[in-house]
């Protein structure tokens, strides 16, 4: 039944927010946000394409950020560690006319660490706003084979770190092997 009463309670506390919140009445058709058309295309046989995009208030600092945007996308791409954690939080206070808090809290991190050779810049294009701020689109473009050495590389060191733990382990066996031998002589 308290169940029933919070769920109620909640329907209309965010009805009210909607209506609160509704505007003029006015309702706008969504518009299509602009993207020149080679952005967003698919990667081929040879590269992989990654993309940016920033506006800023100087033309300079719009592709800097947009280069930086596209080679983030790039390092995710292909390895990235990503921490996350959500917290729900619900309190419900008063008797005959409870009030019910809720709060929601996403807090996330994505941490890439890549080194790149042989990355180009295939296109770029820079728009000047209404507003006067200026709006610059980058594709870049990372070669599958640096990718793909690298990765072999990745393996190679692990295989490589493996097998000097196991003879590692070898060895401490054959120090316990002859430990156990010297404690059998008289």
């Amino acid at each position: 039944m308290k169940v029933y009463r919070v769920l109620i309670i909640m329907l209309v506390v965010s009805s009210m927010f909607l209506v609160a919140c509704g505007g003029s009445g006015r309702v706008r058709a969504p518009r299509e946000v602009f993207q020149p058309r080679w952005y967003g295309a698919e990667s081929n046989d040879e590269f992989i394409f990654t993309y940016g995009q920033a506006e800023r208030v100087s033309q300079q600092a719009a592709e800097a950020s947009a280069y930086s945007m596209a080679m983030v996308e790039a390092a995710n791409t292909i390895e990235v560690q990503v921490t996350a954690m959500i917290k729900n939080f619900i309190s419900e206070a008063g008797y005959e006319t409870p009030e019910v808090l809720q709060l929601t809290e996403v807090v996330s991190r994505t941490v890439a660490n890549q080194r790149f050779s042989g990355t180009h810049i295939s296109e770029r294009q820079t728009f000047v706003l209404d507003n006067g701020r200026y709006q610059h689109f980058v594709r870049i473009s990372v070669p599958r084979s640096e990718i793909n050495r690298d990765m072999m590389n990745r393996i190679r060191n692990e295989e490589a770190l493996y097998n000097r733990f196991r003879a590692s382990q070898a060895f401490e066996e054959l120090d316990r092997v002859i430990q156990g031998m010297d404690a059998m002589r008289p």
